[in-house]
């Protein structure tokens, strides 16, 4: 902001003060609805979307370029952008955490990570999560835009008529199909940090794994999904309390199974296979593949059908006392 005033004219500045004034003016409305939203036991949409919007703001400003009025506002808008975006996320922590009311709660959706406690509260969530093999995610999201799926099956989807198979937009160099739709998993278990949202970035890969072992109580794979219901279930069993028999006997109509999907050839898939995205994101799926088989391993043994969680298992030094 400081540079913006600097060199810009002081016409532009009038002008930008008053966007930055109207800016807040709605940032207050959408504020007073979250707390009146939350007397009704209700959340309005900008609220609950908040944990899905990435923060990937760059400043374009540089010495060498010219002050134009049109890049003055788009980086007093992306600036505006990030406080708004930053202060429901401190709405969105204190009322996970302060809302007692409504506890215990259970939160679902696509979730960035979010780090409560940069936030200054002692008390966090419990993350846990599923993921999938990326190519196997890609291929299904590609059909899905264009066929939807069998809970909704009569929903106008986005790329509706367009029957070029996957393999096809592959041979073609598709954007649907590029490597770059390749990376999704990791910057969500990365987190809002911008850096998160750089294709390719190794830096997100690291904190993405640092995450996962550090922040998620459990994290599953679509592939051994019985399993994953089963440790929740003897972990949490005051949320998850017969959700393995439900998942064995029940109709599964909760599982949601993408329509005219095709699966891709061995060429589609070797030609993915050596992008370095893929390479990053399949890293990333093995490395949660990994940790959750050794998990189930060493946390819970099954019997008659059941888990049960072990005795803490962990290794230590004996610590004797100090002889004087």
């Amino acid at each position: 902001m400081g540079l913006l005033r600097l060199k810009m004219p002081p016409k532009f500045q009038l002008l930008a003060l008053v966007a930055f004034a109207i800016a807040m003016i709605v940032l207050e409305n959408q504020i007073q609805k979250l707390e009146e939203s939350r007397g009704k036991n209700a959340c309005i949409e900008t609220f609950c979307i908040l944990p899905m919007i990435k923060l990937s703001w760059t400043s374009t400003l540089t010495k060498k370029e010219p002050l134009t009025l049109s890049k003055s506002l788009s980086d007093l808008f992306n600036f505006l952008i990030i406080i708004y975006l930053f202060v429901f996320q401190v709405r969105f922590v204190k009322n996970v955490t302060l809302w007692k009311e409504m506890k215990p709660a259970f939160y679902h959706g696509h979730v960035s990570f979010l780090d409560f406690t940069k936030f200054g509260v002692k008390k966090k969530p419990i993350y846990i999560n599923v993921i999938r093999d990326p190519i196997e995610r890609l291929v299904s999201y590609y059909y899905f835009l264009r066929f939807g799926d069998d809970y909704r099956p009569g929903l106008r989807r986005r790329k509706q008529g367009d029957k070029k198979t996957f393999d096809e937009c592959v041979a073609a160099g598709g954007s649907d199909c590029a490597p770059e739709k390749l990376w999704l998993q990791i910057p969500f278990f990365c987190g809002h940090y911008s850096e998160c949202w750089n294709i390719g970035s190794k830096w997100a890969l690291e904190q993405a794994k640092y995450n996962l072992v550090n922040e998620y109580m459990l994290v599953g794979v679509t592939e051994e999904l019985e399993d994953f219901v089963m440790m929740l279930e003897a972990a949490l069993p005051r949320f998850f309390k017969g959700a393995t028999e439900l998942y064995r006997t029940g109709k599964k109509s909760h599982l949601r199974k993408t329509s005219e999907k095709k699966p891709p050839t061995k060429e589609a898939i070797a030609r993915l296979q050596q992008s370095d995205i893929w390479k990053m994101e399949n890293e990333f799926y093995e490395f949660a593949l990994e940790q959750f088989q050794y998990v189930r391993a060493h946390a819970v043994r099954e019997k008659d059908g059941e888990l049960y969680l072990l005795a803490q298992n962990f290794f230590y030094e004996k610590i004797y006392p100090k002889t004087t």
